[in-house]
């Protein structure tokens, strides 16, 4: 990599080299001919101009030759890191001209494929909508019967001890104390099944709200009620498509979720940016972290966020060590519209 990136320094060295060698070589035949040297003077002035002269083309030639490298580099640098977009100009009658059509050629097989994966990802994930009704009303449903058998017994239960609690008193305080007790402790395990109950039976909070609204709403509450603090950066204009609004926000939920089971962190930070070409969020605790190798196992949840992201194309990591908190990452690309070719370069001029 480092000869590649000093390539026309290479061709200057390489020409000089050649230009000394050159000149010994005419050097040489001309004493072994003529048995006599022109001036050495002659040979200095001429020589080092030839020299210099020689080393400057080769050096603009590498010049040239290392640019069309540097930019094919970059290119495949950018297409790795998720940027399909990106393109190389079109260099008609250059030695390059035909590896950047076909690099371009590519990516533009690439970036189709993966723009119909997309598409096939959000519109199973639309389709899936009216099970998931489904679903929720059958989960309603069975949220109702809990209710009935937990909450409301006990509550039952508090009303009529707390009725005939006056005359216990008059009639005997010790027993009225016990009793007292004993409604304290219905009372603190009916609001820990209630809280329960509610955070199944809350919403989805993206219905009728963008993803940043709904996180601007969430996202404070659910840190406030974990005793976390938190940090929210949206860095998102506009809507979404629905689709990954909708898969991102389950993957901060899950997220979430993790930071307060595993992570005994204080703080946290969630961003969500957005480019030209890609979506990304990142989710930063500074709680205990784990190895590496038990991302790899599947625990913490990351198989689900992975497959999530994977849905519309995109991909979901976890960046952790013991001792230094956890970094979850997720990145989604994004296509311009059809027709549109917004992203492809102009030739600079050398």
């Amino acid at each position: 990599m480092r000869l590649v990136r000093n390539s026309k320094w290479e061709w200057a060295v390489f020409s000089g080299f050649s230009t000394v060698i050159l000149f010994a070589i005419v050097y040489t035949g001309w004493m072994s001919g003529a048995g006599k040297a022109p001036d050495p003077e002659w040979w200095y002035t001429w020589g080092s101009a030839f020299l210099v002269t020689d080393i400057i083309l080769a050096y603009m030639l590498g010049r040239r030759t290392q640019r069309r490298i540097d930019q094919l580099q970059l290119a495949m640098k950018q297409a790795a890191a998720g940027n399909w977009s990106s393109r190389l100009p079109d260099l008609k009658g250059d030695a390059f001209g035909q590896a950047y059509s076909d690099f371009n050629s590519m990516l533009n097989g690439l970036e189709g494929r993966l723009k119909l994966l997309q598409q096939l990802g959000e519109r199973d994930i639309n389709e899936e909508a009216p099970s998931h009704e489904a679903a929720v009303l059958e989960e309603r449903r069975r949220l109702a019967r809990d209710l009935h058998d937990t909450v409301s017994q006990q509550l039952f239960a508090i009303h009529m001890s707390a009725s005939a609690l006056p005359m216990l008193v008059q009639r005997n305080a010790a027993e009225a104390d016990k009793v007292m007790r004993q409604l304290i402790d219905m009372s603190s395990s009916a609001q820990r099944q209630m809280r329960g109950l509610i955070a199944q039976l809350r919403p989805m909070e993206l219905q009728g709200r963008t993803l940043t609204e709904a996180l601007d709403r969430w996202f404070p509450d659910y840190c406030r009620q974990n005793g976390l603090q938190g940090t929210l950066d949206l860095q998102v204009s506009g809507r979404l498509a629905e689709a990954m609004e909708h898969q991102l926000f389950l993957i901060i939920q899950e997220a979430m979720a993790n930071v307060v089971k595993h992570a005994e962190a204080k703080e946290v930070r969630l961003i969500l940016g957005e480019t030209d070409r890609q979506v990304t969020m990142a989710l930063d605790d500074d709680g205990t972290g784990f190895s590496a190798d038990r991302t790899k196992a599947g625990t913490y949840g990351l198989s689900t966020m992975r497959e999530r992201a994977q849905k519309l194309g995109g991909e979901a990591e976890i960046l952790t060590k013991p001792g230094s908190g956890t970094r979850v990452r997720v990145a989604f690309p994004k296509f311009a519209p059809a027709g549109q070719d917004s992203n492809q370069p102009k030739e600079r001029a050398d």
